[in-house]
């Protein structure tokens, strides 16, 4: 018995120049405050790129977001924007207790200051890492803080 195959080579080929390139990811550490006119400010304080993969189903990540929340953009040397998240508010908590009366309770804290990180995939065009606050309800944003991501 004689068994005969053909297939073709060109879609390894493809796969393997894809594989190539391993996927990165990018955590980075921010500080968040927000001054008396409620005007946010946000200072860099650290990065990690590291290879792996996020999973794709995280639903920790909004698709719109509200007035307040961040925009993180992934950005190219031409600052065309590759890839982008949003994040609730991190100056805005939602705190649950048990009251005097052993009921649970949600208590919304506005903070002056706080710490926050963001975990992305890394896109291979991605040069800058751009944060802006959405100013209203149309997504229309005003740049907080833009880094370059070597």
């Amino acid at each position: 018995m004689v068994l005969i195959s053909c297939a073709s080579k060109k879609n390894n080929i493809e796969k393997i120049a894809d594989n190539d390139i391993p996927p990165k990811l990018i955590f980075l550490n921010y500080s968040i405050s927000k001054d008396e006119n409620n005007k946010k400010n946000i200072q860099f304080v650290s990065k990690i790129v590291a290879d792996g993969k996020l999973k794709t189903n995280s639903s920790k990540y909004m698709e719109t977001g509200r007035v307040g929340d961040l925009k993180c953009s992934q950005l190219t040397k031409d600052s065309v924007e590759v890839a982008s998240i949003i994040i609730k508010n991190p100056l805005s908590k939602n705190i649950e207790f048990v009251n005097d009366s052993l009921i649970f309770e949600n208590k919304k804290v506005d903070l002056e200051k706080t710490y926050f990180s963001i975990r992305l995939q890394l896109h291979s065009k991605t040069v800058f890492i751009a944060i802006k606050e959405l100013t209203d309800s149309l997504q229309n944003s005003h740049t907080l803080i833009i880094n370059k991501i070597n």
